[in-house]
Formats: structure tokens, sequence, C-alpha cells
């Protein structure tokens, strides 16, 4: 016989330091579904050392018995596009002020990196998407 599937019970998304996932944010997000806590941050933080200073989406499936499911995503679109010109933060005023600029070899890096989580096949659909967030952020994008 085929083993069952499990129930999902709640499915979570946090945006974890990686590396060094807070306890505090976990257990906001996970307490009340009786998981235990301390074995997330564990998995986690040991599948996101190398990555260590980024910050590192987790989908967290947890299921009727208590069990779970990890899996991590690529950082966000906006962080990368922030590390990438070294600004800390997007524009007050997209459109009117620039906070700075992202050269065509930045964008595709970014694109090429992001694809995974995508809904594209396409790098230069992709390379669009960034230019697009970073438009929306105030980030000069070269072509």
């Amino acid at each position: 016989m085929p083993p069952k599937k499990k129930k999902v019970s709640v499915v979570v998304t946090l945006n974890l330091e990686a590396g060094n996932a807070a306890m505090v944010d976990l257990g906001k997000m996970l307490g009340p579904t009786g998981v235990k806590t301390i074995d997330i941050k564990k998995e986690y933080d040991a599948a996101t050392a190398q990555q260590r200073g980024e910050v590192i989406p987790a989908v967290v499936t947890v299921f009727e018995d208590r069990s779970y499911e990890l899996r991590l995503k690529t950082p966000p679109t906006s962080f990368l596009i922030r590390k990438a010109i070294g600004a800390n933060s997007g524009s007050a005023r997209p459109g009117n002020a620039t906070v700075g600029t992202l050269t065509a070899e930045q964008l595709k890096s970014i694109a090429q990196r992001k694809m995974v989580d995508l809904n594209t096949e396409s790098l230069e659909a992709a390379m669009k998407t960034v230019a697009g967030t970073a438009r929306s952020m105030g980030v000069k994008v070269e072509a």
C-alpha cells in the first residue's frame, strides 16, 4: 500500500538571517503550531551557514502530526539589489530621486540567482523583472 499523505496544518513563510535565525521570530510564527522551534532553527542555521549576512526566506509546512518540512528560497530581489549597489534602503521618492545605479552585469547576476524562484525560464524576462523591482526602489538600471 502506498503511504498516506500527511494533512497540512499551516504553511508559514519567514524571512530570517542566514546562519543565525532569531528564536523570537520563529517562536512568534511557529509557537502556536506546536512544532519544536529549536529543531527548525538548527536545521535552518545548518542549511544557510555558508550564506551568513544574507536574508534567506524559509517556507515551513507544518503537518497535523506536528512534523514539518523546511524549504529554502533565494534572497528577496530588493535585498540583492541593495547589496549590489551598496545601499541600505531604496529611495523615499522612486522616480524622482535615485539611490544608486545597477550595471547590466549586476542585473544579469541577480536575475540568474533568482531564476529558481521566478515564474520564467527566460533569462531576459528574469532580467526585466529584476529591473522593474530596481526601478520601483529608485535605482537606475543601465541597459
